[in-house]
């Protein structure tokens, strides 16, 4: 036996990183038990201990990844590795594998974890080994939440009592491929797709089905078939039935079971309800993975179940509704620091609007270095959100960043961060909640409609995930699933959002199809929402306030001021690099340039090497002044940036992230609209030479830019107080 966990495994031939995780265990270790090393971890320290239970050995714990920050928040959590999958030893033979080794198991790391009791959360198979825990050691487990059981109660399942799982058939169709056979000796790799799309039955279960097939990756062929004869009570495996041990259960138990489950029938989860005198969920429309494809549900439901054991009542206070001021909960997207700067100048055109509102902000870093400066109230659950910035700059490479998949692969965060945010609105009032590109409230909102408790209104300044040309079909396919799934919400749950505004115009809409057989993306965003046009949060200064507003910053007015910046994020540092190298060459062209690099509050200004005629600062408050008093500028490829260059009619250079859709397409079509900035490549610029020949070019560029508009702050607030 060994041990197993790579960071990279192999998924359709190729080499692939795992996810990161978003929550680090605060305790890891090992517990040997009959020669079998199982890999354990804890997080968190509430009073009541969680244990998630390991399931069938075709993947490991880290299927329960949607739930563990969320719980943790509330409760003690401790997950392992069962025997056969992850960390955890892989001892070979059918007998290693019986019941009562996973359920001894289960106990062990509760010993070597200082867990006196647990409630235990199971999925599927590891219901059957928690329910030998319940009836063997009662005193160790405080209740069990069963989520789509697969135990031998004698539930009928003709589409796989069909098939034998140990003798040879004629076909491979279907359930057919559950064969021990066809592990061993066929397309072993063709049953592990199968199962999963079995699994997650639901629509849009793209991600789910890929994250399976990566963690499964690495469990062989004989592996699973050992695990598979050990809970079946086959070749030397004993199991004993499972009916009489479930009326030994005394704790309290809960059973949900999906309807659509293709794994087990739902009618295995109301028999095991029956068995144990527990209460039975029946979840329409739903799957044999749950916890995957219905996370908030989960969560809510599991941390329910638990404070409903007799976890202290909380003390509360009511206020009567007439008697509450106005209050609004503002989340912004920290993806960068635009969103911030338009969202704090709708807040305050929003408290002229309606005098006395009280404005808070659900928001993490660099968000909050924009609420700081601007004197905010910043909520203190915001100190429970993992950051989405982190997670964009470990994602990216040098000057690329795969904004599509990087987002699609933030799940784990994107989860914990709308659970965060439905415990502040659960717990306190709020009249409207205003999400800028907050994709996480939006989509498990349309996903969860009934948690809505408050008026709601979405902002976004692009519509429509594209592919990128490099990514074949397989991204075209994704992406346009990704579309389908938004524009079937958007379909089923139209009263959801009380206002969708969009940040422009219908003109700054790109004008292709959001997938093949989908909607035109202009025309749909025209039907769907409002338009606010673009927000600035300032009146561009005419030509004698730049002069003044050079004076007031210390510009001299001999020089040439090219200014640099690459927004909020980290991902900009090789963008900086690459201008510092130019700016000599620059400076000998045009002696009279120079330059002021702005790193921002996620690059360290000591980072970058120094050079004359260069002055490099951190993040700049009032960063819109300098671009105004600037005569070029070089910047990454963000919109707002962009923008305020467009705004103040300033020359400059804009150099998209590779990869990069947002920037590459919508942001690039806004602005040779409005006939703004100059695009250059990666490539392009990583040519010291041709990149200081190009910034010396465009200074001497007259700028022939559409006016933008200075109200679209208040024409934005204007729409928001309507709901107020």
């Amino acid at each position: 036996m060994g041990l197993a966990g790579p960071l990279v495994r192999e998924h359709d031939g190729e080499m692939v990183q795992e996810q990161r995780r978003a929550r680090s265990p605060d305790r890891t270790g090992t517990v040997v038990r009959d020669g079998v090393s199982l890999a354990w971890e804890v997080y968190g320290d509430g009073p009541v201990t969680v244990l998630l239970m390991p399931t069938w050995s075709i993947i490991p714990s880290r299927f329960w990844k949607l739930q563990i920050p969320y719980l943790a928040r509330h409760f003690r959590v401790v997950t392992f590795d069962g025997r056969g999958s992850g960390r955890s030893g892989r001892p070979s033979g059918a007998a290693a594998y019986a019941n009562l080794e996973y359920a001894a198991d289960t106990v062990a790391v509760m010993d070597a974890t200082d867990t006196d009791s647990a409630v235990l959360v199971a999925l599927s198979c590891a219901v059957t080994w928690s329910v030998h825990v319940a009836a063997d050691h009662p005193e160790r487990v405080r209740g069990l939440f069963a989520i789509a059981p697969s135990c031998g109660l004698a539930v009928a399942d003709p589409a796989r009592e069909r098939f034998a799982w140990d003798q040879r058939h004629d076909t491979t169709d279907g359930w057919a491929a559950y064969n021990k056979h066809i592990w061993l000796e066929g397309d072993y790799d063709g049953f592990r797709r199968f199962f999963f799309e079995q699994m997650f039955s639901e629509p849009h279960s793209t991600k789910q089905i890929e994250d399976c097939l990566l963690w499964s990756a690495d469990i062989t062929a004989q592996g699973l078939c050992d695990t598979t004869a050990g809970r079946l009570g086959l070749e030397g495996a004993v199991n004993e039935p499972l009916e009489p041990v479930c009326a030994r259960v005394t704790c309290p138990v809960a059973v949900v079971h999906g309807d659509h489950d293709r794994i087990r029938p739902w009618g295995v989860g109301k028999r095991l309800a029956e068995l144990t005198g527990g209460s039975f969920t029946l979840l329409e429309g739903v799957g044999h993975g749950p916890p995957g494809r219905q996370p908030v549900l989960v969560n809510t439901m599991v941390r329910a179940f638990v404070e409903g054991l007799g976890r202290p009542p909380v003390r509360r206070t009511w206020q009567r509704a007439l008697d509450r001021p106005r209050r609004v909960l503002y989340l912004s997207s920290p993806i960068g620091l635009g969103h911030a700067r338009r969202d704090v100048a709708i807040a305050e055109e929003l408290r002229r609007c309606c005098p006395g509102l009280q404005v808070d902000w659900l928001a993490q870093h660099p968000v909050t270095t924009v609420l700081e400066a601007a004197g905010e109230r910043i909520h203190p659950a915001s100190q429970w959100l993992l950051n989405e910035s982190t997670h964009i700059e470990e994602e990216a490479g040098e000057h690329d960043l795969h904004a599509f998949r990087t987002i699609r692969r933030m799940d784990e965060i994107l989860v914990n961060n709308f659970m965060v945010f439905d415990d502040v609105v659960g717990e306190e009032h709020y009249d409207l909640v205003v999400g800028d590109e907050a994709w996480d409230v939006d989509h498990f909102l349309h996903e969860n409609p009934e948690r809505k408790r408050f008026a709601y209104a979405w902002m976004t300044d692009f519509v429509g995930w594209l592919p990128m040309p490099d990514g074949g079909e397989e991204e075209a396919r994704l992406t346009s699933d990704h579309n389908a799934e938004m524009i079937e919400q958007r379909a089923r749950f139209r009263q959801l959002r009380d206002r969708s505004v969009f940040v422009g115009n219908p003109s700054d809409i790109v004008d292709g199809a959001f997938g093949p057989g989908l909607p035109r993306i202009r025309e749909w965003t025209e039907q769907n929402f409002d338009f606010a046009g673009y927000v600035t949060g300032f009146e561009a200064p005419t030509r004698p306030e730049t002069e003044r507003l050079r004076r007031s910053l210390g510009y001299r007015p001999e020089h040439k001021l090219c200014v640099v910046t690459v927004g909020g994020s980290g991902v900009g540092g090789p963008l900086l690099q690459r201008v510092l190298d130019a700016a000599p060459l620059a400076r000998r062209l045009l002696p009279e340039l120079r330059f002021l690099v702005v790193c921002g509050p996620r690059i360290d200004p000591a980072s970058l090497p120094r050079r004359t005629g260069v002055r490099v600062r951190g993040y700049l408050p009032r960063l819109h002044e300098h671009l105004a008093a600037a005569d070029v500028a070089v910047v990454q490829g963000g919109l707002t940036t962009c923008m305020e260059l467009a705004s103040a009619r300033t020359p400059f250079l804009y150099v998209p992230l590779e990869h990069h859709f947002e920037q590459n397409f919508h942001v690039r079509h806004r602005l040779e609209r409005y006939g703004a900035g100059r695009h250059l490549s990666y490539g392009e610029a990583s040519d010291p030479g041709f990149l200081a020949e190009a910034i010396v070019k465009e200074l001497l560029v007259e700028p022939h830019v559409l006016p933008v508009e200075s109200d679209g702050a208040a024409r934005a607030a204007a729409m928001l107080a309507e709901l107020l």
